[in-house]
């Protein structure tokens, strides 16, 4: 392929620059499996753009899943494109070396569209800075041609609104066919000269497409949402796009396999899509349903064929909650006898305390031990019923008494602080049950000489969109680093580490999780201000997002520490991850009663998920 002088100049600029950064393989491309096309012979050129570091985005299971989906199209070459760490943006900034996507080179502004996945909110300004990166402007408005497209989708966009300024279209749900839909319509508007408006118009009748420029949002002097306004054909409610049959959806069996270290550099299986549970503080739980497995045969055979096509030396088994998976047993045998010969790790995260067997811990165990993690969330049986995580101390108990005997000696354990009904008994709980922990650990250890460690862990309560904690306020910072030294002060075993997360950035993320589109303002400031990679705590700064919230007129606390009446308009209320509204309030009302409710398996909730399936039969 013919280099032109452009891309020579790129490649002695980056020859410069490489030596002076730090892990300078992010940066390159040329990783094995990468997909290469000719620039010429294809009508769209798509950048996949993931706001935040090589390592993380490369780690991403759905970003893999989409770059070949995207690429299964001939017309479309798909490449990816990744936000540089602070050594390497201070040297493209000194070259004037826009951002550029790592299969070609090629600056991002000459593509046709940008596609986002942005998977949690402190992200938001630094898709702002690959914008300005690759010489993009920032808001909707100002591209005023078709090209280039920019859009976003991913978990952050189930509320959509904070980023509406920023974004022509968002993608609401799984994009594996949805996002091939709109690039067949893209390239038609290409082709045949359409101008940007008629394309946004055809586009929002694509089911899961959300066109923000073809909405009004009024609101109340109180600054409350008082209406949301479709227009020119758009839907009311836009319905999040599912793929039924997860055996039949595409899984790439041949990804690149990274030039460097990554966060998770192991085969990735996705066992099953939602959750069985229903906490009601997930996120997750909710938008994720419908329930749909993929049969252990054809787990079986994507793994092995992703391990003999990349080299990797361990799998790990996703979902949101593993143990749940019906065929986990089978599954595992499937696997490990491929993997016990070649000396393959396997890995289950998202495991629960109340169905760990002896089973399952000798089938980890035959190849190597890695730490146990348990989500427990509340320190008392009253708060853990509250929220629905169907938990008890004993499920607890008894599973470190199964790993202890087994030779295990990490066990960490995750809670969340602020969670509503939460009392000051509660948080002493936790101390109380790290302690049996170690009491367990002290009877049952099958070798005390290696010691134990034992972490524990407590993230700050965020509301979160379309979970039946919508409504709720997070408890302000002061009260979070209360609970945190209450904590803190009775935490006194020597074998238990206690790990807390700032309050700070969780009442950023609370602000930008609830809230509507005039903080675009906001999130445009912080960038202007110097804010990227928020996500880390190299770069985050409390105070530039205070003062951005103050030249703005908004008020954090507004967003984040109100409780929502339930019958107001919510700024995501045109949003339909196919949960009924009716569905999440009975649960919230439910948690103030300390009342369960049973998993999906047990008795089906009739959230109203299921009817996004042809037939209406989800496999909770």
């Amino acid at each position: 392929m013919i280099q032109t002088d452009m891309e020579r100049k790129m490649d002695k600029r980056l020859e410069r620059i490489l030596p002076r950064v730090q892990k300078p393989a992010r940066y390159t491309g040329g990783e094995y499996n990468q997909i290469i096309k000719d620039r010429m012979k294809v009508d769209v050129r798509l950048a996949f753009c993931f706001p935040d570091t090589y390592e993380i985005g490369m780690s991403n299971l759905g970003m893999s899943i989409l770059y070949h989906t995207m690429n299964s199209l001939d017309f479309v070459w798909c490449e990816r494109a990744f936000a540089p760490w602070g050594d390497m943006y201070d040297e493209m900034k000194k070259a004037a070396l826009p951002l550029y996507a790592l299969e070609s080179g090629d600056s991002l502004r000459d593509f046709d569209a940008l596609a986002f996945s942005i998977g949690y909110e402190m992200a938001y300004t630094t898709v702002l800075d690959m914008l300005d990166m690759a010489g993009i402007p920032l808001r909707a408005k100002e591209r005023t041609g078709l090209l280039p497209l920019v859009f976003a989708g991913g978990t952050a966009a189930v509320n959509p609104e904070p980023m509406a300024d920023f974004m022509d279209l968002f993608v609401i749900g799984e994009g594996e066919e949805m996002n091939n839909e709109l690039l067949v319509l893209f390239r038609q508007a290409k082709l045949e000269g359409w101008g940007k408006h008629d394309f946004l118009v055809k586009a929002a009748q694509i089911q899961g497409v959300y066109v923000p420029s073809l909405y009004d949002v009024d609101y109340n002097p109180d600054g409350t949402v008082a209406s949301i306004r479709a227009g020119e054909g758009a839907p009311e409610r836009v319905t999040k796009r599912i793929v039924a049959d997860l055996d039949a959806a595409p899984y790439p069996t041949r990804p690149i396999v990274p030039s460097t270290e990554v966060v998770h550099d192991r085969v990735n299986l996705e066992l099953f899509r939602g959750c069985v549970r229903g906490c009601r503080f997930c996120q997750a739980g909710h938008v994720y349903r419908p329930i749909r497995a993929k049969k252990p045969e054809t787990l079986v055979r994507q793994g092995i064929e992703t391990l003999k096509n990349t080299g990797h030396e361990d799998v790990t088994l996703l979902s949101l909650s593993t143990s749940d998976y019906r065929h986990l047993s089978e599954l595992c045998d499937g696997l490990l006898e491929y993997c016990q010969d070649r000396s393959i790790g396997l890995s289950l995260p998202s495991l629960r305390a109340d169905n760990f067997s002896m089973e399952i811990m000798e089938k980890l165990q035959k190849v190597r031990k890695s730490g146990l993690t348990f989500a427990v969330e509340g320190g008392s049986q009253r708060l853990r019923d509250a929220v629905n995580k169907n938990v008890t101390e004993e499920d607890l108990l008894n599973t470190c008494q199964i790993a202890f005997e087994g030779g295990w000696n990490s066990v960490k354990l995750y809670y969340m602080l602020g969670l509503p009904t939460e009392t000051d008994e509660d948080i002493l709980g936790i101390a109380e049950m790290a302690n049996q922990v170690l009491h367990c650990w002290r009877q049952h250890a099958k070798n005390k000489n290696r010691g134990v460690k034992i972490t524990v862990s407590t993230s700050c309560f965020i509301p979160k969109p379309h979970s039946p904690f919508q409504w709720e306020a997070q408890i302000s910072m002061e009260e979070y680093l209360r609970r945190v030294n209450l904590l803190r002060s009775n935490m006194v075993a020597r074998n238990v580490t206690y790990n807390w997360h700032d309050a700070e950035t969780s009442l950023v993320e609370a602000v930008l999780s609830r809230g509507d589109r005039r903080l675009g303002a906001v999130i445009e400031e912080v960038w202007r201000q110097g804010g990227r990679l928020d996500a880390w705590s190299d770069y985050f700064s409390y105070e530039r997002w205070r003062k951005a919230f103050e030249k703005c007129g908004l008020d954090p606390a507004f967003y984040a520490n109100r409780r929502y009446p339930t019958d107001s308009m919510l700024p995501w209320e045109h949003i339909d991850v196919g949960v009924r509204r009716e569905h999440l309030l009975r649960e919230r009302e439910r948690c103030y009663h300390s009342k369960l409710s049973p998993d999906c398996r047990k008795g089906c909730s009739a959230c109203g998920a299921a009817a996004l399936l042809k037939g209406g039969r989800c496999d909770g």
